[in-house]
């Protein structure tokens, strides 16, 4: 069940670590999270760090995590982190993950693997395995696509949602005039083409990552060295 999001970023290495790693940037793109702040830390030490997701209006649900990032000779980088939630209200307890970044000729294969434990017992697990991790898997997605985006073409992440916003309201608005205003046989042509055709180029779209990770993966070594947040 361990969630894999993978994508092919065409821009330089620079570019796409500072806007994944830099917190004010990070939140950005990432539809997960609403807030993430480092934490004060000391020479060598790994970066703490508190993240929050705005569920409701009056509603942030908030955990704290550690993170540690290395480069290998041959150009390759790690992100690896560990995190938690102490709020009751959040079925994620806490979990584990990495981003890795590979240079290759055709841009960067910019992947994650992460896997978190549920909490509410058996409820938890059963929400988890039906609606939450599913959840969670599309908007990793979704967003890595939205960074994709950011990074080659320069679009901002606040207009790169109300271009999905919007076009996700046109389709919705043209099946509900065809139900409406057409033949059955038309409404369900209009219906199945709103879910089938492929979003606009400058709409974000988790259909574009690979969700299937290509071979067997392993966590990085760096992940051990990080003590649970």
């Amino acid at each position: 069940m361990r969630l894999y999001i993978e994508t092919r970023v065409r821009a330089g290495m620079e570019t796409l670590w500072d806007r994944t790693q830099e917190p004010s940037r990070h939140q950005r793109w990432d539809l997960r999270f609403t807030e993430i702040t480092y934490l004060p830390r000391a020479d060598g030490e790994p970066q703490h760090f508190r993240y929050a997701t705005r569920v409701l209006p009056f509603l942030t649900v908030a955990g704290t995590g550690v993170s540690a990032g290395e480069r290998s000779r041959d150009g390759d980088r790690v992100s690896a982190l560990r995190f938690a939630s102490p709020h009751p209200l959040s079925l994620l307890k806490e979990g584990s993950g990495c981003w890795r970044y590979v240079p290759t000729a055709d841009g960067i294969r910019f992947l994650t693997g992460y896997d978190y434990r549920p909490r509410w017992g058996r409820f938890g697990r059963a929400a988890d395995r039906l609606l939450f991790r599913p959840l969670m898997g599309w908007a990793t997605a979704w967003s890595f696509d939205r960074l994709r985006l950011w990074c080659e073409k320069g679009i901002r992440p606040e207009r790169l949602l109300a271009h999905a916003l919007a076009e996700s309201a046109v389709r919705l608005l043209a099946v509900v005039l065809a139900v409406a205003y057409t033949p059955p046989a038309v409404a369900v042509v209009t219906a199945a083409a709103a879910l089938f055709l492929p979003p606009s180029p400058v709409t974000p779209a988790a259909r574009r990552c690979l969700r299937t990770p290509p071979a067997r993966t392993s966590e990085p070594a760096l992940l051990g060295t990080l003590e649970h947040s």
